[in-house]
């Protein structure tokens, strides 16, 4: 008997074991798809990676729900630590590693602006939004704590088609606007509802009010000195024990293990993690990736843009095959009107909360800044609002978190906000998406007027927008211009800080931090060569 059970266990695990190598195997195949037809697509007016994997993802989705009889759509169960914990790092980090620190410290303000501030608009009104239409309709089983999840679930941008076709060479300003924005949106909506989750708010008060905006405070300083923290240590390593000497794969394997313990050390710590790789990558590429030898600069630039690229894949195809989950559908079958109800109001609280503070903003913005060209244009202002109205993998990460136990439900509110996020995320991924490439092609015909009118470079040393950080050498305004003007009042601080911060980092870092931890200018010691002797020097 008991052998019979155990021969029984035994082929059962076998079996669940092949079935995990033909899953993986299908699963593979689709991501070398998507390369591929995205590749073949590229030129396409319409179309690009992310919308052609979330395609590829619901027409398998729909091949493996009638193959197996209406059970099932996906290969792999949605997983919240899948997500968070494997796919996402690597995305963020490389999007701090690889930006143009120039343009986005130059435009740190404003970024902070949108990404923030402006989250926090958007999460407001969605919520009360939500709660004063949801219980009209009156939706089931959800509380306060859903309603304001709901919030944050809907503020987090998805940018990745804009960013594909928004150019960073000729559109300095927005590519950097829209790419910063997205961080630290998603930053942001992330730790909200981490605060949201941490709380009681089934009595709000004063009280409960202020240790929330505490805690979102505290969340969003500690998980960005964390992240600076780990990138500032990961240089010190680099540059006192030189591993290029021996071998650049001990630099690569440094440099990817630092970045990822950043993160789960921030995940270990409830801590936003977003925002910590974000950072520990901007450091990284500001002082490690200049400690290491030239073959690791090539091979660390080029893997972890490739790893991100796989994972942007992924999501996307993840997501259009889950967006077909038959489970969730059964649970709201009865109410199909109603769903697509609330999956409308949705979109509705997401375009009127996108403009509620991309246009005032923008508007404040501009009032800081004195050159015509620092400014930002309707027609840019449109683009930026534009770009955060598309929801994508991380809304949907998040609903899962609060409305499902293990990627089930079988509350009927739960259920439906589930497929409404799926909804959403799919028609504005797609509808949106699709018309992001003509909408920009008509609102910035002239991209050479437009690289004139944004240009990288300032025209004159006085201007704002030098930058705070720079991977390249200084630039004769830089380093002609010693004698810098202080502001005077509060108001020219705000219209010329960028300038007045550069001077002081500028001197700060030469003299205490590139001795210390490396960075642009640092030879690192190579046998056989000049240095041998001395070991590192400066240039």
């Amino acid at each position: 008997m008991n052998s019979t059970m155990a021969t029984g266990i035994l082929t059962a695990v076998l079996a669940s074991d092949h079935s995990s190598v033909v899953s993986m195997n299908l699963f593979v195949a689709l991501l070398c798809g998507c390369i591929v037809i995205g590749h073949l697509l590229e030129e396409s007016r319409w179309m690009n990676e992310s919308i052609t994997a979330l395609a590829i993802g619901v027409c398998t989705g729909v091949v493996i729900l009638l193959t197996t009889g209406r059970k099932s759509s996906h290969l792999l169960v949605f997983s919240e630590d899948l997500f968070f914990i494997y796919l996402l790092p690597p995305i963020i980090f490389n999007a701090g590693f690889q930006v143009k620190k120039k343009q986005f410290f130059r435009n740190f303000m404003t970024i902070m602006l949108f990404g923030a501030v402006g989250t926090l608009i958007s999460f407001a009104i969605v919520s009360v939004g939500a709660i004063e239409i949801f219980k009209i309709m009156n939706i089931e089983d959800l509380q306060i704590g859903d309603y304001l999840a709901i919030g944050a679930i809907f503020s987090a941008t998805d940018s990745v088609c804009t960013l594909q076709v928004l150019n960073q060479d000729e559109t300095p300003l927005l590519y950097s606007l829209v790419f910063g924005e997205g961080v630290v949106n998603d930053a942001t909506s992330v730790v909200l509802f981490n605060a949201i989750q941490s709380f009681d708010l089934s009595h709000i008060s004063t009280t409960t009010a202020l240790q929330f905006a505490g805690n979102f405070l505290y969340l969003f300083i500690s998980s960005t000195l964390l992240g600076v923290l780990a990138g500032l240590l990961s240089a010190f390593i680099i540059k006192k024990l030189y591993f290029g000497r021996h071998s650049t794969d001990r630099e690569v394997a440094l440099m990817i293990l630092m970045a990822y313990l950043s993160y789960m050390l921030a995940e270990l710590f409830y801590l936003s993690a977003i925002l910590t790789v974000f950072f520990c990558g901007i450091v990284m590429s500001h002082y490690t990736w200049h400690n290491v030898t030239e073959s690791s600069r090539v091979t660390t630039k080029h893997a972890f843009a490739t790893l991100s690229f796989v994972a942007e894949i992924f999501i996307f195809l993840y997501v259009g095959m889950d967006a077909l989950d038959i489970e969730k559908w059964r649970v709201i079958s009865d109410t199909p009107g109603k769903s697509v109800g609330v999956s409308s109001i949705l979109l509705g609280l997401i375009l009127v909360g996108r403009a509620a503070f991309v246009f005032p903003l923008s508007f404040v913005s501009n009032l800081m800044k004195k050159a015509p060209y620092e400014k930002i244009g309707f027609k840019q202002q449109i683009i930026i609002w534009w770009a955060g109205l598309m929801r994508g993998a991380v809304s949907i990460a998040l609903a899962y978190n609060q409305f499902t136990s293990l990627g089930h439900t079988q509350l009927r509110g739960n259920a439906m906000m589930i497929t409404s996020t799926i909804t959403v995320v799919l028609f504005s991924t797609v509808v949106f998406g699709l018309m992001t490439k003509p909408l920009i092609r008509i609102l910035l015909p002239s991209p050479k007027h437009l690289t004139r009118m944004l240009s990288s470079e300032p025209t004159t040393p006085i201007s704002f927008i030098v930058p705070l950080l720079d991977n390249g050498q200084e630039s004769e305004a830089d380093q002609g211009n010693q004698n810098v003007v202080r502001p005077s009042s509060l108001r020219m601080l705000l219209i010329t800080p960028s300038h007045t911060v550069h001077y002081y980092w500028r001197k700060f870092d030469d003299a205490f931090m590139r001795p210390v931890f490396g960075g642009r200018g640092f030879v690192p010691f190579v046998p056989g060569s000049p240095t041998e002797q001395n070991g590192h020097r400066w240039q």
